[in-house]
Order: C-alpha cells, then structure tokens, then sequence
C-alpha cells in the first residue's frame, strides 16, 4: 500500500504517544496485539502512517524536527519509545488565533505555553506542498477559531481531516456540507479515548437502561496535570467540550436526564500528575421496588496514548475514504471513535457498522 501521508496540527503529548506508537507498533503484530483494534486496517498497517508535515505555536517545539519536538516541554505523557526516526520534518508555525488561554502566562514553563516569535505559516501552502493525505488536529480545547483555520486550511489543500477536539466541524451541518463538497472525508469531532472516562460511563448507563434500573442522576468528574486540563482552567473554553461528553453519555440513555441530574467535565488541574487523568464517576439509580442504589468508579488512565489508540485507526480510515472515494463525514468511524459525532450509535452497533464499513459492505 502507498504511505499515509500526515500532517499534524499540534505536536502536544497526543501527537508524541502517537509517533511513539507508530514506531512501536513496527514489528509484526497480530490481531490480539496488546493498544489495539485493528493490526491491519483495509489493507493499512500501522507503519504505513508517514508524517510529512507539522504545526505548532510553542517556541520550544517551532523550528525543531519533529521526532524532537514531541518531547519538548510542556510534553509530559509517558515514554514508551524514546527511539523515533528522522521524519525529515520540521515544526511549522501555526497562527495563534485563539489557540492559547491568556491563563498559560501564570505558570512555569515546563507547564504552560510559550509562543514563539515567529510570523505563521500558510497552512493550507504548507499541506499542499507535503503532499498530504489527512491532517489531524490536536488543538488546545476552546480552540474555536484555530480549529476552523485548520478545517478552511484542509479544504482548500484537498487534505482529508480527522478532528480530535470538541470544536463541532465533521458534526456541523455547514462544514460537513463543505468537505462533500470538496470530496474530503472529514472525521470527528473530540476523540473517545480507548478505554477511558467517556466509554466506561456509557456502557454503565446502557446498561442501566438494559437491565430494567432507572438512572437518578450521575456525574464524572476529572483531573489531570497535562496542558490540556491546565488550559481548561479557563471555564469560557469549556462549553463544547462539556457538551460533548454530556451527549455522549445521554445519548446512550432512552431516557435522557434533565439538566440538573447529570454533571460531566473536567474538575481541576492537578500539576503532579502530569499526563496521568483520575477519574471520579457515580451512578445513582433505583432498582426493584424504586430501591435506591449507587455505583462509584475511580478511574485512572494516561490520557494521551488512551486518545492515540483511536486516533491510529481513524487515520487510517480517512485514508482508506479517500481511496475510495467517500466525502464528507464519515458516520460509522466517528459513532465508534468520537464522542460528538454526526450520528450519536449504541457501542456495539458503532463497532459491527465500522467493521462493515472497512470491509467495504
């Protein structure tokens, strides 16, 4: 198979558990490999996946070579393959827009953010020369106008988009119009981890409803110690995201909750814990004879390489949309892999669709 060319937008800790796991998965592997769901992928195997392109705003990642830049602070995910390859890429410099809370200022810099010096890059210029396939956008949460730079970048570069934050584009009616349009597929929006939060606190509640009990009210509540929770100290930058988890969970209920019943979100920044998310669940319900009942979960996960796991398969299927020609967004990979996606599916019939869908029925 020819090479899936990447760009990326954001060369945080998910791009670096990414590339890391590009590399680490190079050795064969078999379907019962350990991080992953599928080992192939309509023909695609993991090392198929070449970045050719990557965009940044932090001084200490601009310039750099890209297998050097997803190490450089604020990074502070797990390292599980230092070794990565000269990709012969070097960071570019993305626009700021609104990509940097005005709260980064206030903390060490080995936490926060620090914009380099440097006038931005045509990004659109930029993907048209690498040759890009699919661009995947790793913006800071409440990057409402960089995340669409990037899309309006994508369209006019004929670049497919995997969109892994809560910035609505593939479940917007506007921007989906645009990318069939433009025969793009485009995959989003804000990525469900492997095996985290979002997907634990579904099954409980489709469970609930499957198994006769009525949910009461319930709330999930996170903290982290990555840029990604110390950005969202800003409350103003939380809307989407909030709704976005908040559906997620509702979607899964024949009931939904009201308002006041359900509180999902992040909580608090805790800088110790570095990439590390805790996360704190309870489920009220009643059962046989309105007996009231609770179920509480403490979670723990390290967030990026969580995210990467299906960040690996969605490229991987935009790739395989535009070999075959599918455009606009593509609903059975966004039900299985996003938690705000265009057409909100039951778990298991997101995954039996998505195997249809790779295998081409």
């Amino acid at each position: 198979m020819a090479p899936i060319k990447l760009a990326i937008a954001g060369v945080g800790n998910c791009a670096s558990s990414l590339l890391q796991g590009i590399e680490y998965y190079k050795p064969p592997v078999s379907a019962d490999t350990a991080g992953l769901v599928h080992a192939e992928l309509g023909g695609y195997r993991i090392q198929d996946i070449r970045p050719v392109a990557a965009f940044d705003v932090d001084r200490r990642k601009v310039g750099r070579p890209l297998e050097e830049a997803v190490f450089a602070p604020p990074n502070c995910t797990a390292v599980f393959q230092r070794e990565l390859p000269h990709y012969g890429v070097t960071v570019q410099m993305g626009p700021v827009l609104d990509g940097v809370a005005a709260h980064m200022k206030d903390y060490p810099e080995d936490r926060a953010f620090r914009v380099a010096d440097q006038p931005p890059c045509d990004v659109a210029k930029v993907l048209k020369a690498s040759q890009a396939d699919v661009l995947v956008c790793y913006m800071p949460v409440g990057s409402e106008d960089a995340v669409k730079h990037y899309a309006r970048a994508c369209l006019d570069a004929g670049v497919a988009m995997v969109n892994c934050i809560p910035v609505f584009i593939a479940s917007h009616p506007e921007w989906a119009q645009e990318f069939r349009q433009k025969n793009l597929p485009v995959v989003g929006d804000d990525i469900k981890s492997q095996l985290g939060a979002t997907i634990v606190h579904r099954t409980l509640a489709r469970l609930m409803c499957d198994r006769g009990v009525r949910l009461d009210r319930t709330y999930q509540l996170n903290t982290g110690g990555n840029t990604d929770f110390l950005n969202m100290l800003e409350q103003s930058r939380l809307r989407s995201k909030r709704i976005s988890k908040t559906e997620s969970v509702q979607s899964q209920l024949d009931v939904p909750l009201d308002e006041g019943n359900i509180h999902i979100g992040p909580s608090d920044f805790v800088p110790w814990q570095k990439d590390n998310k805790v996360c704190f669940m309870r489920l009220e319900y009643r059962g046989f004879g309105d007996i009231p009942m609770n179920i509480e979960v403490r979670l723990s996960v390290e967030d990026s390489p969580n995210s990467a796991g299906m960040a690996i398969d969605c490229i991987r299927c935009a790739k395989l949309a535009l070999d075959r020609g599918i455009s606009g967004p593509l609903h059975e990979v966004s039900a299985f892999t996003m938690k705000h996606p265009p057409e909100q599916l039951r778990d298991t019939e997101a995954r039996e669709r998505l195997e249809r869908w790779i295998a081409g029925r």
